[in-house]
């Protein structure tokens, strides 16, 4: 039986992490606060529609407002239920700081809600920032999400990702010093990556001593500078076989307190052009806990100590 479970899987959910640490069920409320991305003046990456909000939450609303209207609807199953308030659209450490602050103090002023989460890029934590982050990390459970995708120079340069792996690096290391738990995302199936490339990746943040990861996979939508190459190329699209066995190596490769916030691409169906296989969300979950099963392997057992 692997440790760190409390439904039976065999990799250390997001679920089962908050409720050991907070003794209840735990909900991350999803936030649109407008953030734009610094990137985009280089042209974006190559995957990116600008339409994530799309399938998050009603921007239109106050923060507040936003918040609430997701309690509300929690609430109706989950009574004793917890909340993290999660800025996850755009690059949120890229605007007005003060602005932000303001955010998150109405945020932990409502009732139940234990943790703030964070989704930025590794080149927008600028020292201010930095700085603020600490003191945030001091008042209530913080999470900083980081978009990494690859660990493949090449590949980063390709998806006009607009950083490298040493800036990953050392965005990681700096929140660290600060005892801030920092997850990261990583996308299988990206244009010309080998098995060995999403397998090295993983490797690299296992070392890196990453708190949580968020597995995607690649999907194409539509008006995208991918979905043109994707037309132009054909490259090859991971299968759902494909993906499980690569997710299930992956997991071996990570060490077992690593926490799996994400397993899987959730694409907005109306938008998606390919691979089909990937709107069936939770028959993808249960196939890559069926294949850990026949394979009888666990989270980390590659790991040595």
């Amino acid at each position: 039986m692997f440790k760190n479970t409390i439904d039976n899987k065999r990799y250390y959910t997001l679920n089962c992490f908050l409720r050991k640490k907070f003794g209840s069920k735990v909900f991350k409320v999803p936030l649109d606060i407008g953030s734009t991305c610094p990137n985009q003046i280089n042209g974006g990456c190559i995957f990116c529609s600008n339409k994530s909000i799309s399938n998050i939450s009603d921007g239109n609303l106050d923060i507040v407002s936003q918040f609430n209207k997701a309690k509300e609807i929690l609430e109706r199953k989950w009574k004793d239920a917890l909340y993290i308030a999660y800025f996850q659209s755009g690059t949120n450490t890229y605007g007005d700081i003060n602005k932000f602050k303001d955010y998150v103090d109405k945020l932990l002023a409502i009732d139940k809600v234990v943790g703030i989460s964070i989704a930025t890029r590794p080149d927008a934590l600028s020292d201010e920032w930095l700085k603020y982050l600490r003191e945030l990390n001091k008042k209530t459970f913080l999470t900083i999400e980081l978009g990494l995708q690859s660990s493949n120079e090449k590949t980063l340069e390709f998806i006009n990702r607009g950083h490298n792996v040493k800036c990953f690096t050392e965005a990681v290391k700096k929140l660290q010093s600060a005892k801030i738990f920092t997850v990261a995302h990583i996308i299988n199936g990206l244009p010309y990556e080998s098995r060995e490339d999403m397998l090295n990746t993983v490797k690299y943040l296992n070392n890196l001593g990453i708190d949580g990861i968020k597995i995607h996979m690649l999907y194409v939508t539509k008006d995208t500078k991918l979905a043109n190459i994707y037309e132009n190329e054909k490259f090859p699209i991971l299968k759902k076989e494909e993906y499980i066995d690569i997710v299930c190596e992956q997991l071996r490769l990570l060490n077992e307190n690593i926490v799996i916030e994400r397993i899987t691409g959730d694409p907005i169906e109306s938008e998606l052009i390919t691979p089909g296989w990937l709107v069936k969300k939770f028959c993808v979950l249960n196939d890559i806990d069926k294949e850990m099963v026949k394979r009888d392997t666990y989270q980390g057992d590659l790991v040595s100590d």
